[in-house]
């Protein structure tokens, strides 16, 4: 009887467990497994196609057979190994598929022995020199390790393998084979074309992956590098976190040219297409370098222009480490495989193992996470399209380090007048309100950057809630002082709390320039931009949204509130930027351990806070261990731009002046209003500034 086929007797020779087999049923990974005593054309990959009974299939014993042994990554694979054997035992069924070189069937367990181990018959069929899957063993049928293979003497061309050295002209020869895609490396260069109208679009990839990946750190930085190529030092790009890191499948998955979008909508992540990596790489520099760990592994990963130049096939080499006791080896059962590919990172790139080395040294012991490093970055005429300074080391705030587009224009909008808006030119100032609620670490330059959660900064807030096309929407709308001075305006939408469009004028803003000068919108359409098949109205480089129906009928709405809010809250009279001050209804500050918001006590000034502030100092003197604050929506704090400051007022005289428009202003408002006085530091500035004027006087 198949199911009564002995396994412990097999189990003694562990050493004999070789190879790595992957088995998948329906494009999902059950588990992957170690066999033992595998043949020496065996693809790495089983397809289960179909499970049929056991009475159905005859003369197996006259097949080869092997055992396979579970290998779980975690314990959902384990979970899913488990119920597949318990399927196979209780129903006496046999797992099968099949390809052109190989056919296999997994039989059920014996009764009472477990699910650890099972053994599978196969049959190869034709020579092993004409199968296109599983080569030496130690390789995968993966197509881009594959490509990798030092061994590979063919090339999947169209409908058929066929040899290198083969004339165009000959006639193929008949073929069942599967039609699978070759990758030219000029592809490489067509993936650069997604963020070619704004290379920040490119930078943006990589932290959507951190986040993703759990990171609470985050590091971009421009650092000099030598070139053996050259022969001098070259910049090279490094963005590094703290995430979970991934494994070597993980690892084949993001160099691929795209995957299966998630099952579950899930709000927190960002990554749907599978692309970004590569056409983010490619946009900054022509070669990049991926170096990932994870408890148990580690890998990396050569994606290059350089190293491909001239080829017919696209070649990412891949080398993987997998954790023994308390050190990392190279993976034995890919052993020769892996060498190969380690010499060619080493050839074509300026890591040599003392640079690998170094860079492996940044992880922890334990340390999990990803490093990313590119060169011969994207060039603007004879020069880089990215311009970078290193600001002032020690802290210091008066100048932090930043990344710039060299080139410092400013992305065209409809309406637009002003030419100073930091956010199009400044990696610094866009990483401030990239996220909606900002919670990771991001150093630009070696710097921190101070989130600016644009809901939180606003004054006269109003928040509108409607339903769209049967999707709650929520804006906040209201003033900023910042941006009322750089004389911009607009909604900024995100998508998984992620900005999509900044600065998007819509209403009587398309067509008058200064119209809403300083109103800013804030807005999540997450569920809005889905519809109920899984599909996303986002274009693929995540920096604007499909022309349909909601986003339609999302521009009509948000121009009817935004000409509502211009009407009712906003003076009718402009003034001069000297003469007003758009201070926020509440002002935070954000928590450097447990990244949580906190609203600081009424007359705080916030510029007396340190760089870095802990929930335990002022004024808030609490612990982290507390919930985060809210603000009930729909409440207006009236903090209008001020005017009427006396040169010849004592501070009292400022006090009570100011004190009483602020006042005045909320009664005329009228409705859902509360008052907003002038605080004691607000005159004692003024009068610092007077003082500082008159000394100025003297000396002239």
């Amino acid at each position: 009887m198949m199911g009564d086929l002995g396994v412990e007797e097999e189990l003694s020779s562990k050493d004999a467990f070789k190879q790595y087999v992957m088995v998948k049923k329906d494009r999902k990974v059950i588990c992957p497994t170690q066999c033992l005593n595998p043949p020496a054309n065996m693809p790495s990959v089983w397809h289960i196609t179909d499970i049929v009974r056991q009475e159905k299939l005859a003369n197996l014993s006259s097949l080869s057979r092997c055992l396979l042994r579970r290998s779980p990554e975690n314990s959902h694979q384990e979970k899913e190994w488990g119920e597949f054997l318990g399927f196979l035992q209780k129903h006496k069924k046999v797992a099968t598929g099949k390809d052109e070189c190989f056919q296999f069937f997994i039989l059920p367990p014996k009764e009472g022995s477990g699910f650890s181990c099972t053994f599978a018959y196969y049959r190869e069929r034709g020579k092993p020199s004409e199968c296109p899957v599983g080569k030496a063993s130690g390789s995968t049928s993966h197509l881009i390790e594959e490509a990798c293979s030092p061994y590979s003497e063919e090339a999947v061309v169209g409908a058929q393998t066929c040899n290198l050295s083969a004339k165009a002209s000959e006639r193929p020869e008949k073929t069942n084979q599967h039609n699978l895609v070759r990758a030219n490396p000029s592809f490489l260069t067509t993936l650069a074309h997604t963020h070619s109208g704004w290379i920040f679009g490119a930078i943006a990839e990589f932290v959507d992956n951190s986040r993703d990946a759990k990171a609470t750190k985050l590091e971009i930085s421009i650092d000099m590098i030598f070139s053996r190529a050259t022969g001098r030092e070259i910049p090279m790009l490094c963005i590094i976190d703290d995430g979970c890191g991934m494994n070597h499948q993980e690892m084949l998955c993001m160099v691929s040219f795209g995957h299966n979008q998630p099952d579950v909508d899930d709000p927190n992540r960002i990554g749907r297409f599978g692309i970004g990596f590569k056409t983010g790489a490619m946009k900054l520099g022509k070669d990049a370098l991926v170096l990932t760990q994870t408890s148990n592994s580690r890998s990396i990963a050569f994606l290059s222009q350089t190293l491909n130049e001239g080829k017919d096939n696209l070649e990412i080499p891949i080398v993987s480490y997998y954790r023994y006791g308390q050190f990392m080896e190279l993976d034995k059962q890919n052993e020769t495989l892996f060498k190969h590919n380690l010499k060619a990172i080493k050839e074509f790139s300026p890591f040599d193992k003392y640079l690998i080395g170094q860079k492996v040294g940044l992880f922890s012991r334990e340390g999990t996470g990803t490093h990313i490093y590119i060169w011969n970055l994207d060039e603007w005429g004879s020069n880089y399209s990215l311009q970078w300074e290193s600001g002032i080391t020690g802290g210091s705030s008066f100048h932090q380090g930043d990344i710039f587009i060299r080139s410092r224009r400013v992305r065209a909008r409809p309406g637009q007048m002003t030419q100073t808006v930091p956010l199009d030119y400044s990696l610094r100032s866009y990483l401030e309100v990239i996220f909606l609620d900002p919670r990771i670490k991001i150093y630009v330059q070696g710097s921190q950057v101070k989130s600016r959660p644009l809901a939180r900064s606003l004054s006269k807030t109003v928040v509108e809630n409607c339903t769209i096309m049967g999707k709650p929407v929520q804006l906040t709308l209201g003033c900023n002082q910042l941006e009322w001075e750089q004389a911009n305006c607009g909604i900024f939408l995100y998508w998984h709390g992620r900005l999509i469009e900044a600065y998007k004028r819509v209403g009587s803003m398309m067509h008058n320039g200064d119209k809403g000068r300083g109103v800013i919108g804030v807005i999540d359409v997450t569920d809005l931009m889905a519809d109920d098949n899984g599909h996303v109205w986002v274009h693929n480089n995540k920096q604007g949204f499909q022309d349909c129906e909601a986003y339609a009928e999302l521009e009509t709405w948000l121009g009817e509130k935004s000409d509502r809010y211009l009407d009712e809250h906003v003076d009718k009279v402009e003034l001069k930027a000297s003469s007003g001050v758009y201070k926020p209804d509440n002002e935070w500050v954000q928590c450097d351990k447990c990244r949580k918001w906190r609203m600081l006590s009424h007359g705080f000034n916030s510029k007396t806070l340190p760089l870095q502030w802990f929930c335990y100092m002022k004024p808030f003197n609490g612990k982290c261990e507390i919930p985060e604050q809210e603000v009930e929506p729909g409440v207006i704090t009236v903090s209008s731009k001020r005017q009427g400051y006396s040169f010849s007022a004592d501070p009292q005289e400022i006090k009570g002046k100011l004190s009483g428009q602020a006042v005045g202003t909320s009664k005329n408002r009228g409705g859902n209003v509360s008052s907003h006085t002038v605080d004691d530091d607000q005159a004692n500035d003024y009068l610092e500034r007077r003082k500082k004027l008159r000394r100025r006087c003297r000396k002239s």
